[in-house]
């Protein structure tokens, strides 16, 4: 029977006191919310906190609303409160799309969107999310806070930006006029960690797209947005020849690895075709012509 290694359990009751007890205990301390990724880490040693700070408390970071021109997620906003939230679903049915291939409702309930951030997993959903619609992370500490882009958050697998003694507290996505998006995702079994996923969002102007992003899961070190695909699709007229070139420059910009959920021929492929059908879908929801 796997079992975690022995570890001291601190519950905060704000972020101002998770924040506090993380400087205390040093970079021995993780915060937990959810705790499906990390638990199983630690039954498998590999992880082992001396510490767990628990932040299921922390009920100042569970909103979803529209401030300042931007949509504000709390870090511990769950996945089904992602999933049945109508102010992201008329901005950003991305959202959606992703929480409904996400794992199973136990975990739908209990994980939220800051502990998959900050898990900072290759294969993760809302990392690909997050990346694509050029999202921003609010760390605070005892000092202040900053603000981080999603290129500057992940900065290596199971790594990322947030100190010892900080803690994400909030992703703030800019709302853009005439836009939409998509994710598109093919997974081994329901609710399984992608083989490969794409998500895409685009903003138009009349009949062109003013501007275009394409984020992958699964298909590298980190989470992947492909500038390149940026700069094909700024000005260009949507077209299945767009797609496909899309598509093309997609794959030529990942690096998957062979391992149990396919070859990485088999992953490159597929990085070009769903970048394709994420960018059909975004730019037939932002023209109103989805069925």
């Amino acid at each position: 029977m796997q079992v975690p290694a022995p570890f001291e359990y601190e519950r905060a009751t704000s972020v101002e006191h998770a924040i506090s007890l993380r400087e205390r205990l040093g970079e021995e301390a993780r915060f937990i919310a959810g705790g499906h990724s990390l638990l199983p880490m630690m039954k498998l040693r590999l992880a082992n906190p001396e510490y767990l700070i628990d932040i299921n408390d922390c009920e100042e970071l569970f909103y979803i609303r529209e401030e300042a021109g931007e949509i504000r997620i709390g870090a511990m906003t769950r996945h089904r409160e992602l999933l049945d939230s109508d102010l992201l679903q008329q901005h950003f049915p991305i959202f959606r799309d992703a929480e409904e291939v996400i794992a199973d409702p136990v975990v739908r309930n209990r994980g939220t969107l800051g502990g998959s951030l900050c898990q900072a997993d290759p294969s993760e959903d809302l990392s690909a999310v997050c990346t694509t619609l050029d999202a921003s992370c609010v760390i605070k500490s005892t000092s202040g806070e900053r603000v981080v882009s999603m290129h500057d958050f992940h900065v290596g697998p199971y790594e990322t930006a947030v100190g010892d003694a900080e803690m994400l507290t909030e992703i703030r996505i800019p709302l853009k006029p005439n836009g939409s998006s998509a994710y598109e995702k093919v997974e081994r079994r329901a609710g399984d960690w992608a083989v490969v996923s794409a998500g895409a969002a685009v903003w138009m102007d009349g009949g062109t797209i003013a501007e275009g992003r394409v984020g992958l899961a699964a298909v590298g070190a980190n989470t992947t947005g492909i500038g390149p695909v940026s700069d094909v699709l700024r000005g260009a007229t949507p077209s299945e020849e767009l797609y496909q070139q899309a598509g093309d420059i997609a794959a030529a910009n990942c690096s998957p690895q062979t391992d149990q959920r396919g070859s990485a021929e088999y992953k490159t492929h597929l990085a070009m075709e769903l970048t394709k059908r994420a960018l059909r879908r975004s730019v037939a929801r932002a023209t109103g012509q989805e069925a």
